[in-house]
């Protein structure tokens, strides 16, 4: 019994300390977290309140920095994992440029995550993307007046920035024009996407298309495109005839269709920076921000 207490104990001190490593944070960007509730309405026409939880980055000193929210993707199988977005590696592109970043979870993902789920579209013969877009905008916009009530942030220069569903609706988001954006970094953006039976074509991509000549019709600041020819999410004809319909009905993108990358260029947002640094550095400079890393 002795032996097994202490293998118990032995059991529970690595266990807490795994745990406290998984809740550590990044003090070299100062990160911080917190969370505000935001009500929104799911495909079905159901209201809730739910929680978006903001994971927070700054760089050293008292600011003003601008602004930067960060907008996730949709997992096609757990919704739950992980409990928090944070993209570290990439926050820190952003922070060594200058940035104070936002990075929400937002509802019906993560550690809240609950059988609401706002950004549900629908069976893959009866999608309506614009619910998605709706609720998704709802939450980022009510991220961007937290962050605008930080002391250290310049509310006047505020950049979005999205990955796959978090890319369109970064996209939807700047279609509204809340003040003070200056641009938007569209990701891999779409919705409806399905890597195992349907590799490169989502769920009427029609639709989709649509909704971006909707957004295109209001958007007023620059934005970045960027895809991937091996994107087994959407795969190029579509991204293609997205921008091309945006473009059409007003809007301005620079669409970069990059080579393959890994076995399925939708995750090069993840874990290809080296590659998509220089493309939004080089954007980043045309908006006026800073072109070289701050010294840290």
């Amino acid at each position: 019994m002795r032996h097994s207490a202490i293998l118990f104990a032995a059991w529970l001190f690595t266990a807490c300390a795994a745990n406290a490593d998984a809740q550590q944070l990044a003090m070299d960007i100062n990160e911080s977290v917190t969370s505000i509730d935001v009500t929104v309405k799911d495909l079905y026409g159901k209201e809730e309140t739910g929680k978006v939880v903001i994971t927070q980055f700054k760089p050293d000193g008292p600011g003003p920095f601008p602004i930067m929210i960060l907008n996730h993707g949709r997992s096609p199988t757990n919704r739950n994992d992980p409990p928090r977005m944070r993209y570290t590696r990439q926050v820190r592109y952003f922070i060594e440029r200058g940035f104070a970043v936002f990075e929400p979870t937002r509802i019906g993902y993560g550690q809240y995550s609950t059988q609401f789920d706002p950004e549900d579209s629908g069976g893959c013969s009866g999608k309506d993307y614009a619910p998605m877009a709706k609720a998704a905008s709802t939450e980022i916009l009510a991220v961007l007046d937290y962050a605008r009530q930080q002391s250290y942030v310049d509310p006047q220069r505020v950049l979005l920035v999205g990955q796959s569903v978090g890319g369109y609706s970064t996209v939807a988001t700047a279609a509204l024009a809340p003040a003070g954006l200056v641009g938007a970094i569209n990701f891999a953006g779409g919705s409806g996407g399905d890597p195992v039976s349907r590799p490169g074509n989502p769920c009427q991509p029609q639709l989709l298309e649509d909704m971006y000549a909707r957004f295109g019709k209001t958007t007023k600041v620059p934005t970045l495109w960027i895809y991937t020819e091996n994107d087994l999410y959407f795969a190029p004809v579509h991204s293609k005839a997205w921008h091309a319909a945006f473009e059409k009905a007003g809007g301005t993108a620079d669409y970069h269709l990059l080579p393959p990358f890994g076995k399925n260029g939708h995750l090069l947002f993840s874990n290809g920076m080296e590659i998509w640094s220089p493309i939004v550095s080089a954007f980043l400079e045309k908006l006026g921000f800073a072109g070289q890393p701050l010294k840290r």
